[in-house]
């Protein structure tokens, strides 16, 4: 055989060679960043859990400040009953 086709021959190993290590370095990349997506998921989702947590607690809390508010009209009322200076024509709730 001619010495320029072992000199093709090697090029062409070489080629294919390159074009595998190309390969498995993308797919090593592509992994990675499946990985990453992965845990940026997880970390939403925790996130997003939490936010639901604290949006419960919230409305939580302004239930109980309604109820709260409630009961302190309820009491004021009843001073205003109580007191004989006070007009109980006026209203005495403030919503």
């Amino acid at each position: 055989m001619a010495a320029w086709i072992w000199i093709l021959i090697v090029i062409g190993v070489l080629v294919a060679l390159g074009l595998i290590v190309v390969g498995a370095l993308r797919g090593r990349e592509k992994k990675q960043r499946r990985e990453q997506a992965q845990e940026l998921r997880q970390e939403a989702d925790t996130r997003t859990q939490q936010a639901v947590e604290r949006e419960r607690v919230a409305q939580e809390q302004v239930k109980q400040a309604k109820e709260s508010r409630r009961v302190a009209a309820e009491v004021g009322a009843r001073a205003d009953q109580i007191d004989p200076d006070t007009d109980r024509e006026e209203p005495a709730s403030e919503e």
